[in-house]
């Protein structure tokens, strides 16, 4: 076995007991249906939804992730730690919700039972962090409570001696600690969790009935049909497959594990190297965060921060969204063309309109989703109602096959069929959803302990000293800052964390001292939230891709780095033509688009040295002049950028003119 196959194979898990794998099922089963019916039947207070919500899925949490993993026997010390965690977080949740009314009069003058139900939520929560994300959400969670402790008034007063004075505070007890945490909607159960407990559950589950009912194959069929036929036809399939899966899926990872088992195979067959088929969609997977009309969980996070309603988030994010896949398209398309390339043969491909006869009314959900959306129905509603449709879609499908076109299957009955496949697909769509949960759940938990803690404080107004310090008033090289912030989070976080904490420590910098506008200002540190999928040494949707293409990893992760690029060059986009996102006159926003696609173009090609065919070396240098000065925050730089990319293009354009003349033979 080679050096790459050891290093990429993963352990081999035990398999669960029958008894254990029905306790699960049905635990995630009960948190799915108790979703429904409080997004689509009967709202809850915000303590009793986040409450109920936590407390199931930290049962998940430690009956899905065993104490010694999943690679060992649980054994009865495995069992008595799990259970102790389980007994703690229930515990907690219970202690809270029993009485919930003389929980809320305590808050500022809690209890000792309330502190050591507080103090145990903390500990499980930080545990589950380490089984479903790794310890360095764990230490930083640790970090952010000493942190808090560190002061003249602290529980660790002497560790104020060892602090910058910039980053000095009073310092808190123990028992102010806890109580901010657990009692208090600025921690624990804030607004991470609290969105992570509804709209984001709810989609998440949407995008498990899709998938349950096939609407995956359908889009990855889809792409194949519309795109096969190009050159680099595969490769363009995953950039489009990729955009319809990660917005519904939620998860750049869990989206290149799906699409990217068609794709990245027919890359490599085309000519694609093993690492660029891997980095093309893993780059193209991780666009889907950032593609409306679902966005993971950003859009939602963005709303309650923001206080935009969710569906001009979804407006505002189309056109920068557009703009990225047709970087990620163009690469393709150049090292395609630079390697003559050819597309997949009419026979190796599905055909458009069986595609579409075939699978349109998967469309049906998505169409109603939209329609509510910009209804301004509240999204929990909209996810309850596009989950029933998807159900009703499905079955409607079932009862059309079997009556009207007579589809039979043998050995069953019609009707038998109808009932047990239908019946079998919700339940599996039920757990999926509660299982796809767990991550980003725990996630939004530890992420309330951290901004708790930024808020006791004071920590979010020092950032912003201290961004306006090391930058020196210079917007360029904060956002410089902010990009290496959170690739340094985003080795230890998952996507959705990494952009809470900067969203709290940044954005009000952004926004006071460089005068952006606070929706911008998100949507900028979302965008360069999702780089940690892409950018080495922690690049964990490129490394998925890796081991479908059996590549080396860390080229993987530079090639899905190096398509990736629109994450950082579009945001600055929308810091310095901000009418990309609020609009204007019309020929100023036409300018604005015509200008970004054609630095994206100059830039990919630049990089890739082709574009008709091979570029001279001084055209690549013009080319980039030419991207920076669009870039540059002046209108002439802007015209004079854009006219030496056009000039660029020219040249080489007539270049390929006169190389293909030649091959013809038609000139002597």
């Amino acid at each position: 076995m080679s050096d790459l196959e050891t290093s990429t194979a993963k352990p081999v898990e035990l398999p669960l007991a029958q008894w254990l794998q029905r306790m699960i099922l049905f635990i995630a089963i009960s948190l799915s249906l108790f979703q429904l019916y409080t997004a689509g039947i009967k709202a809850l207070g915000a303590y009793y939804q986040r409450g109920v919500h936590l407390a199931l899925m930290l049962v998940l949490v430690f009956l899905v992730f065993p104490a010694f993993g999943k690679t060992r026997k649980r054994g009865f010390l495995g069992w008595l730690i799990d259970l102790a965690f389980i007994a703690g977080g229930v515990f907690a949740s219970w202690h809270m919700l029993y009485d919930l009314q003389g929980f809320a009069r305590r808050v500022g003058f809690a209890s000792q039972t309330d502190i050591v139900a507080g103090a145990l939520l903390i500990v499980v929560l930080l545990e589950a962090s380490r089984r479903v994300i790794g310890i360095t959400i764990t230490l930083i969670g640790i970090i952010s409570i000493v942190y808090a402790m560190a002061g003249a008034r602290g529980t660790l007063p002497w560790l104020a001696d060892f602090l910058p004075g910039i980053l000095e505070h009073r310092g808190y007890r123990i028992d102010r600690i806890v109580s901010t945490l657990y009692m208090g909607l600025e921690g624990i159960f804030g607004i991470p969790l609290g969105v992570a407990a509804t709209v984001v559950f709810i989609f998440v589950l949407f995008g498990a009935f899709l998938e349950t009912t096939g609407a995956g194959k359908f889009f990855i069929d889809l792409a194949y049909a519309a795109t096969g036929r190009q050159r680099g036809g595969p490769a363009k399939a995953a950039v489009v497959a990729s955009g319809f899966l990660g917005s519904i899926s939620g998860s750049a990872i869990a989206n290149v594990v799906t699409s990217g088992a068609f794709t990245i195979p027919l890359m490599k067959k085309l000519g694609y190297k093993p690492e660029e088929a891997g980095g093309v969609e893993a780059a193209a997977s991780t666009g889907g965060q950032i593609m409306p009309p679902i966005m993971g969980a950003g859009a939602f996070l963005i709303a309650e921060y923001t206080q935009m309603p969710y569906i001009e988030i979804v407006k505002l994010s189309i056109l920068p969204a557009i703009l990225y896949f047709a970087t990620v398209y163009l690469f393709v398309d150049i090292i395609a063309a630079k390697r003559g390339m050819r597309g997949m043969s009419q026979e190796e491909l599905p055909k458009l309109k069986e595609v579409f006869r075939d699978g349109w009314y998967y469309l049906i959900p998505l169409g109603i989703l939209i329609f509510f959306l910009l209804k301004n129905i509240s999204p929990g509603r909209v996810g309850f109602v596009a989950i029933v449709s998807t159900i009703l879609v499905a079955g409607a499908r079932f009862l059309i096959r079997r009556y009207l076109l007579q589809v039979k299957e043998a050995g069953a009955s019609p009707i038998t069929t109808v009932f047990r496949s239908g019946f079998q697909s919700v339940l599996t769509a039920l757990e999926t959803g509660a299982r796809n949960s767990i991550s980003v759940t725990v996630a939004c938990a530890i992420s309330g302990i951290v901004v708790g803690m930024i808020g006791l404080t004071g920590l979010g107004l020092k950032f912003s000293s201290l961004m306006i310090g090391f930058s020196g008033g210079h917007l360029l090289v904060a956002l410089l800052l902010l990009i290496l912030a959170s690739l340094v989070l985003g080795m230890g976080l998952p996507v959705t964390a990494s952009y809470i904490v900067l969203a709290v420590l940044a954005a009000p910098a952004l926004e006071n001292e460089f005068g952006i506008p606070l929706l911008i200002a998100h949507l900028v540190i979302f965008w360069y939230s999702q780089d940690s999928n892409v950018t080495p040494p922690v690049a964990l949707a490129a490394f998925a891709g890796a081991g479908i293409a059996g590549a080396n990893p860390m080229k993987t992760g530079i090639e899905a780095w190096k398509f990736a690029k629109g994450l950082y060059l579009i945001p600055l986009f929308m810091i310095y033509n901000p009418e990309m996102i609020t609009g204007g006159p019309w020929y100023l926003v036409i300018w604005t688009v015509v200008t970004a696609i054609a630095a994206l173009g100059a830039f990919a090609a630049a990089l890739e040295g082709y574009m008709f065919t091979k570029m001279y070396w001084f055209s690549r240098i013009f080319a980039v002049i030419g991207m920076i000065g669009i870039f540059w925050p002046n209108h002439w730089f802007e015209i004079l950028g854009f006219v030496l990319i056009l000039l660029v293009l020219g040249i080489n354009f007539s270049k390929q003119q006169r190389e293909t003349r030649l091959s013809q033979g038609l000139v002597g």
